[in-house]
């Protein structure tokens, strides 16, 4: 038994959906301004988080 056209019928249908797919966020900024963005947001996320919960938010690493 042969595939026939199976696998160009699905090489189609992958470059349909790859179409679709948005483009990465270029918003002119350079890495270490994206990581400071990153870190305050992540930082006033966990500001907000301690202050509704009354607890310690951590980053989840442990200091060894």
């Amino acid at each position: 038994m042969t595939r026939g056209n199976q696998r160009e019928k699905e090489r189609e249908k992958a470059a349909a959906r790859k179409v679709g797919r948005r483009k990465p966020k270029d918003d002119g900024l350079t890495p270490d301004q994206c990581q400071e963005r990153d870190r305050k947001a992540l930082q006033e996320k966990a500001a907000k988080k301690v202050a509704s919960d009354g607890t310690q938010a951590t980053s989840g690493k442990a200091k060894k």
